[in-house]
């Protein structure tokens, strides 16, 4: 990796912010590297076999996320079909620089469940609104209450009652494992909340495992993969209970009529896993393919700490693995080299290669760790793009770009998404089929696209 200390000359100079992006990078880097992960899991099951303690997976559900409600449903299937202990934590999640805005968030959560749950093998009902607030306060009294040995069941069955808005139901679901006070709900949450945040974490639906965190249903697979590794698979067989499903690039094909818009980031790790493969989705699906890149969430004033940073950062490695590429070293582009990429980017449009200058640049910050903030680095990443660094360097921080980025935001926040990379799909007549957000996704709008051309 390089060093901070030299500026694009090669003087040794003292630059603070190069620093702190060189030191956090190369720290980050050997983190999320396979071998550091390796070495960690290993100790953590070392440190468990030498305790004689079973295999402790700890839950965190919060009532009104559409999220939660699907991973309930994969509670009592854990338990049957893998050897853990199984701990349940009822919590909530805060306005805070974690999650900034979490109505946003629960409201896209009841959107995407309905999207992704049969696919998964689960249910939630589509168009739900947000639950009824005294459904949810006598939810969470019902399960403040319950033993570990009944959560995943009433868990699962209470999310149904809500989801449904039957009220009646609740009642005798209350009747059947009783309630609590609701200043005892109110503990257990506290209690849950306080207990995340000791192991880390921030968010609802997810799952916590020898050091590790899976979120929901998505990332089921990866804790399945591991337990079983580990040898506490019960029932016979391979098949996951909730394998992540593939991403279809056929049978059939499109002749243009369809149109599917990439919302890209060049700070977003989640991208860099992405990009390539969803261009190559509409590449070999004939749907016509729009980049609509956007500033970083940061850059853009939504804030974020070191502690969601570090997840990320891990998630999209975990991620990049499952699908075969091998994420890191990374160089962190914050700020600056995103904007000198960026003012490029209409120029590289005009000559044909936009799309590859995007590619290059998240191969070169995310993949081989290149200092995109020197020019050194900005040339490898022009030249890998297929264009010429004599042509590009006089444009180098040229302005212009911003408001087409804007635009690209504002249109991304008016189908629900203010995170990258997002995805839409639109049919013939140019009307939304699908928008949504996550790198997670992308098998999803393949299925869409075939549905479509089904129908067509």
């Amino acid at each position: 990796m390089p060093d901070p200390f030299e500026d694009q000359g090669g003087t040794a100079t003292m630059d603070p912010s190069a620093l702190v992006r060189w030191l956090t990078s190369k720290l980050m880097s050997h983190w999320i590297a396979p071998p550091s992960t390796a070495r960690r899991r290993a100790a953590a099951e070392r440190k468990r076999q030498r305790s004689e303690a079973p295999h402790r997976v700890e839950y965190f559900h919060q009532v009104e996320d559409g999220y939660s409600h699907l991973a309930a449903q994969l509670l009592r299937p854990l338990l049957e079909h893998y050897d853990v202990q199984l701990v349940c934590h009822l919590v909530t999640v805060e306005n805070d620089r974690n999650l900034p805005e979490p109505e946003l968030l629960l409201a896209l959560s009841r959107f995407d469940a309905s999207k992704v749950a049969p696919h998964y093998g689960l249910h939630f009902l589509e168009g739900r609104k947000a639950p009824d607030p005294a459904q949810v306060k006598r939810a969470e009294q019902i399960l403040a209450g319950v033993s570990q040995a009944d959560f995943p069941e009433a868990a699962a069955r209470v999310g149904d009652a809500i989801w449904a808005e039957d009220a009646a139901g609740l009642e005798a679901m209350a009747a059947h494992y009783g309630a609590v006070s609701p200043a005892e709900a109110e503990a257990a949450i506290a209690r849950g909340t306080a207990r995340r945040a000791e192991l880390k974490h921030y968010s609802a639906a997810m799952f916590h495992y020898g050091g590790e965190w899976y979120w929901g249903a998505d990332r089921f697979h990866h804790l399945e993969t591991r337990l079983t590794g580990y040898g506490a698979r019960k029932t016979d067989g391979q098949r996951l209970l909730c394998p992540r499903p593939a991403i279809e690039h056929g049978p059939l094909k499109d002749n243009g009529s369809l149109t599917f818009e990439i919302y890209p980031s060049l700070r977003s790790p989640y991208t860099a896993v992405i990009f390539d493969k969803a261009v190559a989705l509409a590449q070999a699906t004939g749907v016509r393919c729009v980049i609509r890149p956007v500033l970083p969430m940061v850059m853009r004033g939504v804030p974020a700490t070191m502690e969601k940073g570090w997840y990320i950062f891990f998630d999209a490695s975990r991620e990049a693995a499952a699908l075969g590429l091998e994420y890191g070293p990374f160089y962190d582009p914050i700020g600056e080299p995103v904007r000198r990429a960026y003012s490029l980017y209409p120029w590289a449009r005009e000559q044909g290669r936009g799309t590859e200058l995007l590619s290059s640049f998240l191969r070169a910050a995310f993949f081989e760790g290149v200092n995109t903030n020197r020019d050194a680095g900005l040339r490898r990443v022009v030249e890998n793009a297929g264009l010429s660094w004599a042509d590009a360097e006089p444009r180098v921080g040229n302005d212009g770009w911003e408001e087409e980025l804007e635009a690209n935001r504002l249109a991304m926040y008016a189908f629900g998404s203010w995170g990258v990379p997002s995805f839409r799909l639109l049919d013939s007549q140019g009307q939304e089929v699908l928008g949504l957000w996550g790198q997670d996704r992308l098998w999803l709008f393949s299925r869409e696209i075939q549905r479509l051309l089904r129908q067509s």
